[in-house]
């Protein structure tokens, strides 16, 4: 029976991912029908981050009371509440209200699964869960895509998605056994001792680098997918549609290369992953900085989507051997809230920098991130590295 648990929190992931991509995709529909500017979706955005990452600072203490299987139980059940607060919502102000358990719920669950699959499955099914994820950021803008062009509001978008994450919170209901059956025996010392303050996290040799990896690496990220659409077009000339289609074989290099990597951790540990995919992530940014034909610049694109896919999941995954068992869940959450944070800040810092100076400041933004990312990453192996 224990081997149902692995099935169940692959669907989980994909879980994780139905409702990061939904808003964007929906919200053209939205914002006409709601009677608010273009510009509210950030409001949205910012309180759905500001619940994650309370939640993921939280996550050590609430997975330590409760356990894992009961933190993603509830977890999924908040955002499946909060979707079908936004399929029945008429007004902004109800919007803003089911943000608020739609990014609690994301927090918890994200820390806690992410910590259990790192202290107890290979690397590779860390690589491969995330690719799940990247599923269900797949899933959700079809299923809403095939509802408007249907004629349906989008109120039924959001309630398809609701209706898949309650099927999908009674299944972990009812697996919870297979959650004390895996851990029983195994999570003694972690459930003995009591959860870390942010303080004692923030002393412990290497966090603050960890943290701060992760906060460039997320950046980056969600930095190149908001704006690789609109530097292609405005500084190389590439064709809006050409240049929309690019930016989502962005996301299709991380997906992929995130299926791929699942292979490459037979043969390469995490530290070797973080590296490969760095390196080719340079690779990336330097086709886009240098001059040249535009499939220059489109192809510097899609590397750097590769170079993002083993970065995220090798880093979670190194956190128990960096850390110990003992303290890895406390220090995923925090980097869960580093992530955020990257999330919420970089890529509006950005569109400040493109509007005022130049977009073409994109690579150079890239390469800063990439640069200080490097760095803290190396320091980490260094004053974490056991003799």
């Amino acid at each position: 029976m224990v081997q149902l648990l692995l099935p169940i929190i692959y669907i989980s992931f994909i879980s994780l991912g139905l409702p990061d991509s939904l808003l964007g995709s929906a919200w053209p529909s939205m914002y006409p029908a709601l009677g608010v500017p273009v510009s509210y979706a950030g409001l949205i955005s910012m309180i759905i981050s500001f619940g994650t990452i309370v939640s993921s600072l939280n996550s050590d203490r609430l997975t330590r009371a409760l356990g894992t299987g009961k933190v993603t139980v509830l977890s999924v059940a908040m955002t499946a509440a909060a979707l079908f607060g936004f399929s029945v919502s008429t007004q902004f102000w109800m919007l803003c209200l089911w943000a608020v358990p739609y990014g609690l719920g994301a927090g918890s669950v994200d820390a806690a699964l992410n910590n259990y699959v790192a202290l107890h499955y290979k690397s590779r099914h860390m690589s491969w869960l995330h690719c799940m994820w990247g599923i269900g950021t797949m899933i959700s803008p079809m299923v809403m895509g095939r509802v408007l062009a249907g004629g349906g509001p989008w109120t039924s978008g959001y309630r398809y998605i609701a209706l898949f994450q309650i099927l999908l919170s009674a299944v972990l209901f009812f697996s919870l056994p297979l959650w004390q059956s895996r851990t029983a025996g195994t999570d003694t010392e972690t459930a003995s001792t009591q959860a870390l303050s942010l303080g004692q996290v923030f002393r412990l040799p290497g966090a603050r680098e960890v943290m701060l990896c992760f906060f460039c690496y997320c950046a980056l990220e969600t930095t190149a997918g908001l704006w690789a659409s609109s530097y292609l077009t405005l500084t190389k000339g590439v064709a809006a549609g050409t240049a929309a289609s690019f930016a989502s074989l962005f996301y299709i290099g991380i997906t992929a290369g995130r299926a791929a990597c699942g292979f490459l951790t037979l043969k390469f540990n995490d530290t070797q992953m973080i590296r490969m995919g760095q390196c080719i992530l340079a690779a990336g940014v330097l086709a886009l900085l240098l001059p040249g034909p535009q499939v220059l610049a489109l192809s510097g694109l899609v590397l750097v989507g590769l170079g993002c896919a083993p970065i995220y999941p090798s880093i979670i995954h190194s956190t128990p051997e960096h850390f110990g068992a003992d303290r890895s869940q406390a220090v995923i959450g925090i980097q869960m809230a580093s992530a955020y944070l990257g999330n919420l800040a970089m890529p509006p810092l950005f569109g400040l920098l493109a509007n005022n100076i130049t977009p073409a400041l994109f690579p150079f933004y890239l390469l800063a991130l990439l640069v200080l990312m490097v760095f803290m990453h190396e320091q980490l192996v260094r004053k974490t590295s056991r003799c």
